[in-house]
């Protein structure tokens, strides 16, 4: 019966937090990244600054960066997933003898 109340109280929170951002007024979708906020700050801070190096390879566009990082966050979270199942399954054997 908890498991139950737990599970509708677990769906309220996730969709809770993905409408949450889409209901703030003002954003109007338009989310920047860490790395956005970071050039501008400095630039807010020190106008004449100039970065030591440029990037070797710029992606042709912003959806081909957008791909390249779910690549990234899909290979590192499989490669995570794969090690917790992997000690949880290790774990579960050793029980069970």
């Amino acid at each position: 019966m908890m498991t139950k109340h737990r599970s509708w109280w677990l769906i309220a929170a996730t969709i809770a937090l993905v409408g949450a951002p889409l209901a703030v007024p003002g954003l109007g979708g338009a989310f920047k990244g860490s790395d956005d906020m970071g050039t501008e700050a400095i630039i807010a801070a020190h106008p004449g600054y100039q970065p030591w190096f440029q990037p070797i390879w710029k992606p042709p566009s912003a959806e081909v960066e957008s791909l390249l990082f779910c690549v990234q966050a899909a290979l590192g979270a499989g490669f995570l997933g794969y090690v917790i199942g992997r000690r949880h399954a290790g774990r579960n054997d050793v029980a069970g003898r």
